[in-house]
């Protein structure tokens, strides 16, 4: 992998960089002079990407065709990728008992499928040029499960689990594997996310939770909450991608290490009697920091 002085002749897909994480991801990478190939299923958002010289891919990331098509334009174009960074994702809250299983199936083809199935596409030509990058964008949320997010939980401790398997079966071909947490950030997850939440839960036996859930989720989006722009994480996924000896974890910003380090600390009754403390208190979120 070559580091940032040298990164003009690097290639790097970024998926969802329609928004979010992935948009700001792929400018910031622009930035550092890689060439970039920016994948989501609307184009019409990155628009600005390409007035700023990146190659736009319409693509479906649960679609083994397109991406299969995708993976190979790029490498007819290009020597090889440098990076992958699966940046493709969406949240979907509600009781595990409310979630249609169709519904489920879809948030684990999204969150953690088609990051394996592109991932399985770019290894081969990472394997003969004996380097490149692999990064995953998962979240806290892939080491902590909060009330009402089972099956995004389970997609996102889903990825930290590939990732960590991978990282052994790459690192002989001169690959890396890294993993994003990200904490609160300022995108279009929250609205999706609790939209999906009063779909599944807001009506029912779990009306209540999910009322104070979507309380406390929204309070760390809200002026002078725990929130980041998507810039602040896209900047820490540069510096995973072009730095030329990665961490295999990074947890960005500070309040997603605290609200990791408490999970680690806490026995699980004590951490759930935490829990419970917020959904009561959400200003907790605004005004003390993680878990108060």
């Amino acid at each position: 992998m070559r580091d940032e002085g040298t990164a003009r002749r690097s290639a790097a897909l970024v998926t969802g960089a329609s928004s979010g994480i992935g948009l700001a991801t792929a400018h910031r990478l622009l930035a550092s002079g890689w060439a970039v190939y920016a994948a989501a299923r609307r184009t019409d958002p990155m628009r600005p990407l390409a007035e700023a010289g990146a190659t736009l891919l319409p693509l479906d990331v649960t679609d083994d065709e397109a991406c299969a098509a995708a993976v190979a334009r790029i490498h007819d174009e290009v020597p090889g990728l440098d990076a992958l960074v699966n940046a493709a994702g969406y949240g979907h809250y509600g009781a595990l008992e409310d979630v249609p299983l169709a519904e489920a199936r879809q948030q684990m083809e999204v969150n953690v499928f088609a990051g394996a199935r592109l991932t399985r596409l770019v290894l081969p030509r990472m394997r003969e040029r004996r380097r490149g990058r692999i990064v995953f964008v998962s979240s806290f949320g892939g080491k902590i499960a909060l009330p009402l997010g089972a099956w995004y939980h389970a997609s996102k401790f889903a990825i930290e689990a590939i990732a960590d398997s991978l990282r052994g079966e790459v690192a002989p071909f001169g690959i890396r594997v890294v993993v994003i947490q990200p904490g609160f950030t300022r995108s279009g997850f929250a609205r999706i996310n609790y939209d999906h939440l009063e779909k599944a839960s807001a009506d029912g036996p779990y009306a209540d939770l999910a009322r104070r859930t979507r309380r406390l989720g929204l309070s760390g989006y809200e002026e002078g909450g725990l929130a980041v722009e998507p810039d602040v994480v896209g900047r820490v996924v540069a510096r995973a991608v072009t730095t030329r000896r990665p961490r295999t974890r990074y947890a960005v910003p500070l309040h997603s290490r605290g609200y990791l380090a408490l999970r680690w600390l806490l026995p699980d009754r004590w951490f759930d009697a935490v829990v419970r403390a917020q959904l009561r208190v959400p200003w907790m979120v605004r005004r003390l920091g993680p878990f108060g």
